[in-house]
């Protein structure tokens, strides 16, 4: 049965600002139960407010309702089945793909091979845009289960020594106007796939803090990771970073994965 518990603003509010600053969700579960705040409850109000930020939806308002049956809203992250194929091999359009590891939570996967050498990118591409970046999106929709058309262009990075990426969530929060037309347009992001184009001398591991793997990265293998499930929750265990540079330089090619149809602003 649904109980109706309040939640005062200034504290839904504190939720939301550290939450939109990067803070991770069980972080502030914590600090809520360090408050002598019950842990059920605390997890239920850091829920509510990330479903709310996450989704583009109306944030409690003096209330918030709890049903211990309920799935969505304040409910812990449930992961579904993984979208990547099972398997060590998984065939991807155009080769065969070797799977290294899985890991349970965050759905993650570290994928070798998914690039040659003379595929690696140097610029930022629109979806589609040369026969190369198709093929190569092409391969990634068979790996992730999802439409070529669900991806963003791919994004290309370099991080020169002493560079870092501190931890983030990839999937977007309605805390401006332009994260809010981009959920309208396009839905959630739902799945990141990294692809690593270079070797890096020292450093810049990718690193997952709630969980505390640690990816190194080596060139032509890739990363993918999911943070949505059918219920529209995100997870916060995919809370990731990419750590310092210590010598020479890190290249990679990033897919950002929605819920439905890209649909780029003006597009």
């Amino acid at each position: 049965m649904a109980i109706t518990i309040d939640f005062p603003n200034p504290l839904r509010d504190w939720i939301a600002r550290n939450l939109g600053r990067g803070v991770a969700a069980p972080d502030i579960v914590s600090e809520l139960i360090a408050q002598r705040t019950p842990p059920e409850l605390a997890a239920a109000m850091v829920g509510a407010v990330a479903h709310a930020l996450a989704h583009g939806t109306p944030l409690a308002d003096g209330k918030l309702i709890l049903d211990p049956h309920e799935h969505g809203a304040g409910a812990p992250y449930r992961a579904g089945a993984m979208r990547l194929p099972s398997g060590p091999r998984i065939l991807a359009h155009d080769r065969e793909i070797c799977v290294l590891a899985r890991m349970a939570r965050p759905s993650t996967a570290i994928l070798a091979d998914v690039l040659d050498a003379e595929e690696c990118l140097g610029m930022f591409f629109r979806p589609g845009e040369t026969p190369l970046i198709e093929r190569i999106e092409r391969r990634i929709a068979c790996l992730t289960g999802l439409p070529m058309d669900h991806g963003e262009g791919l994004q290309i990075l370099r991080y020169p020594t002493g560079a870092e990426n501190t931890p983030h969530f990839d999937y977007l929060m309605p805390t401006n106007a332009a994260n809010r037309d981009s959920l309208a347009r396009s839905g959630q992001r739902v799945c990141t796939l990294i692809m690593y184009l270079n070797e890096v001398p020292a450093g810049g591991e990718t690193t997952f803090p709630e969980s505390g793997w640690t990816i190194v990265p080596r060139r032509g293998h890739a990363l993918s990771f999911e943070y949505g499930n059918a219920a529209g929750q995100t997870d916060p265990a995919s809370l990731h970073a990419g750590a310092p540079v210590r010598a020479g330089e890190k290249w990679i090619a990033t897919k950002w994965l929605r819920s439905r149809k890209f649909m780029p602003r003006g597009g």
